[in-house]
Protein backbone atom coordinates (compact mmCIF):
# COMPACT_ATOMS: atom_id res chain seq x y z
CA UNK A 1 0.00 0.00 0.00
CA UNK A 2 1.39 3.42 -0.96
CA UNK A 3 2.13 5.92 1.76
CA UNK A 4 0.15 9.12 1.37
CA UNK A 5 1.69 12.48 2.22
CA UNK A 6 0.31 14.22 5.26
CA UNK A 7 -1.78 17.26 4.38
CA UNK A 8 -0.37 19.00 7.47
CA UNK A 9 1.30 22.23 6.29
CA UNK A 10 4.98 22.62 6.96
CA UNK A 11 5.70 24.97 9.88
CA UNK A 12 8.37 26.78 7.81
CA UNK A 13 5.72 28.67 5.86
CA UNK A 14 6.35 27.52 2.28
CA UNK A 15 2.76 26.34 1.95
CA UNK A 16 3.90 22.81 1.12
CA UNK A 17 2.86 19.79 3.18
CA UNK A 18 5.39 18.92 5.91
CA UNK A 19 6.02 15.51 4.28
CA UNK A 20 7.02 17.23 1.02
CA UNK A 21 9.05 20.05 2.58
CA UNK A 22 11.06 19.82 5.81
CA UNK A 23 9.89 16.35 6.89
CA UNK A 24 12.30 14.44 4.60
CA UNK A 25 15.24 16.56 5.82
CA UNK A 26 14.31 15.85 9.44
CA UNK A 27 14.15 12.14 8.62
CA UNK A 28 17.65 12.25 7.10
CA UNK A 29 16.49 11.91 3.49
CA UNK A 30 18.55 14.55 1.71
CA UNK A 31 20.06 17.85 2.76
CA UNK A 32 19.01 21.47 2.48
CA UNK A 33 20.18 22.91 -0.87
CA UNK A 34 20.56 26.48 0.41
CA UNK A 35 21.18 28.33 3.66
CA UNK A 36 17.61 29.64 3.63
CA UNK A 37 16.22 26.12 3.15
CA UNK A 38 18.30 25.01 6.14
CA UNK A 39 16.98 27.93 8.19
CA UNK A 40 13.42 26.95 7.30
CA UNK A 41 14.08 23.30 8.18
CA UNK A 42 15.59 24.31 11.52
CA UNK A 43 12.57 26.46 12.37
CA UNK A 44 10.34 23.51 11.51
CA UNK A 45 12.48 21.28 13.73
CA UNK A 46 11.86 23.66 16.64
CA UNK A 47 8.14 23.63 15.80
CA UNK A 48 7.88 19.82 15.75
CA UNK A 49 10.34 19.27 18.62
CA UNK A 50 13.09 17.55 16.61
CA UNK A 51 16.16 18.30 18.70
CA UNK A 52 18.21 15.60 16.98
CA UNK A 53 17.88 17.38 13.63
CA UNK A 54 18.82 20.69 15.21
CA UNK A 55 22.02 19.18 16.59
CA UNK A 56 22.83 17.40 13.30
CA UNK A 57 22.41 20.65 11.37
CA UNK A 58 24.65 22.66 13.73
CA UNK A 59 28.33 23.30 12.93
CA UNK A 60 30.64 20.96 14.83
CA UNK A 61 32.61 23.85 16.40
CA UNK A 62 29.56 25.68 17.81
CA UNK A 63 27.14 22.81 18.47
CA UNK A 64 26.08 22.41 22.10
CA UNK A 65 26.47 19.00 23.72
CA UNK A 66 22.77 18.89 24.52
CA UNK A 67 19.71 20.80 23.53
CA UNK A 68 16.61 21.21 25.67
CA UNK A 69 13.50 22.24 23.77
CA UNK A 70 10.89 23.79 26.03
CA UNK A 71 7.59 21.99 25.35
CA UNK A 72 5.74 25.07 26.65
CA UNK A 73 7.01 27.12 23.70
CA UNK A 74 4.96 26.68 20.54
CA UNK A 75 6.67 28.04 17.42
CA UNK A 76 3.95 29.43 15.17
CA UNK A 77 5.39 31.33 12.21
CA UNK A 78 8.64 32.15 10.46
CA UNK A 79 9.37 35.37 8.59
CA UNK A 80 12.48 35.53 6.43
CA UNK A 81 13.53 39.19 6.47
CA UNK A 82 16.68 39.00 4.35
CA UNK A 83 19.32 36.60 3.13
CA UNK A 84 22.74 37.02 1.57
CA UNK A 85 24.61 34.42 -0.42
CA UNK A 86 23.92 30.89 0.82
CA UNK A 87 23.00 29.58 -2.61
CA UNK A 88 23.76 26.37 -4.43
CA UNK A 89 27.34 27.37 -5.27
CA UNK A 90 28.16 29.36 -2.13
CA UNK A 91 30.08 28.17 0.92
CA UNK A 92 28.65 30.72 3.38
CA UNK A 93 25.52 32.79 3.78
CA UNK A 94 23.31 34.62 6.22
CA UNK A 95 19.59 34.64 6.92
CA UNK A 96 17.85 37.32 8.94
CA UNK A 97 14.53 36.14 10.34
CA UNK A 98 11.80 36.63 12.89
CA UNK A 99 10.42 33.51 14.56
CA UNK A 100 7.03 33.90 16.21
CA UNK A 101 5.95 31.76 19.14
CA UNK A 102 3.44 31.44 21.95
CA UNK A 103 4.46 30.74 25.53
CA UNK A 104 2.05 30.62 28.47
CA UNK A 105 -0.65 31.91 26.12
CA UNK A 106 1.35 35.02 25.24
CA UNK A 107 2.79 35.80 21.80
CA UNK A 108 6.49 36.46 21.38
CA UNK A 109 9.03 37.06 18.63
CA UNK A 110 12.68 36.13 18.38
CA UNK A 111 14.82 37.89 15.76
CA UNK A 112 18.25 36.77 14.61
CA UNK A 113 20.81 37.28 11.87
CA UNK A 114 22.10 33.72 11.47
CA UNK A 115 25.31 32.63 9.79
CA UNK A 116 25.48 29.40 7.81
CA UNK A 117 28.43 27.62 6.24
CA UNK A 118 29.05 24.36 4.49
CA UNK A 119 30.63 21.57 6.52
CA UNK A 120 31.48 18.35 4.69
CA UNK A 121 29.51 19.76 1.73
CA UNK A 122 26.29 20.32 3.69
CA UNK A 123 24.77 23.55 4.95
CA UNK A 124 24.94 23.90 8.74
CA UNK A 125 24.04 26.63 11.22
CA UNK A 126 27.19 28.33 12.52
CA UNK A 127 25.94 31.00 14.90
CA UNK A 128 24.09 34.27 15.33
CA UNK A 129 25.93 37.19 13.84
CA UNK A 130 27.07 39.65 16.52
CA UNK A 131 25.72 42.63 14.51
Amino acid sequence: MAKHASPRPCPCGTGLPYDDCCGPLHAGHGTAPTAQALMRSRFSAFAVGDGDYLLRSWHSTTRPRRLHLDPATRWTRLEIVDSTRGGLLDTAGTVTFRAHYREAGQPGTMAEHSRFVREDGNWVYLDASPD
